[in-house]
């Protein structure tokens, strides 16, 4: 029997929190609460820098169920990388060289199913394996 992955949807955008916010209300999703210390997400915010302030945004299904939705701010528009892809969970609570083996072997499946493997990203803790579905939308194996 196969098993089931959760998933995150990633959105690449240049108005992280506004984009989101449709999200939420198309979705029924909510933001989460904001980080400890921080009354608001707007006091969180003007804690940043300014580079830093409205680069990302997330939101989940208060149930539960449905994927985490996350934003990020991009320069660039839409030219030829999709601007919503999936990152596929199968590292997750996993770090260095445990979490990379993971992934290879993940990768390795995929490939198998027709996927094309773009990009390795590792910095010998983190990493994630961008690749390429059937039709060449990417996602990642993270």
């Amino acid at each position: 029997m196969a098993t089931i992955r959760q998933f995150q949807v990633t959105f690449d955008c240049a108005e992280p929190e506004r984009v989101g916010r449709f999200w939420c209300e198309l979705l029924g999703y909510v933001p989460p609460k904001p980080p400890n210390g921080f009354a608001t997400w707007e006091e969180y915010e003007n804690s940043r820098s300014p580079e830093e302030r409205g680069s990302w945004f997330a939101c989940s299904d208060p149930t539960g169920a449905g994927p985490r939705l996350y934003f990020q701010r991009v320069p660039e528009g839409k030219v030829v990388k999709n601007r919503v892809h999936l990152d596929v969970r199968v590292g997750t609570g996993l770090v260095g060289e445990e979490r990379l083996a993971v992934l290879e072997a993940e990768s390795e499946r995929v490939l198998a199913l027709g996927a094309v493997r773009v990009q390795l990203l590792y910095d010998g803790h983190d990493s994630c394996i961008s690749m390429q579905d059937i039709e060449g939308n990417e996602f990642c194996l993270d």
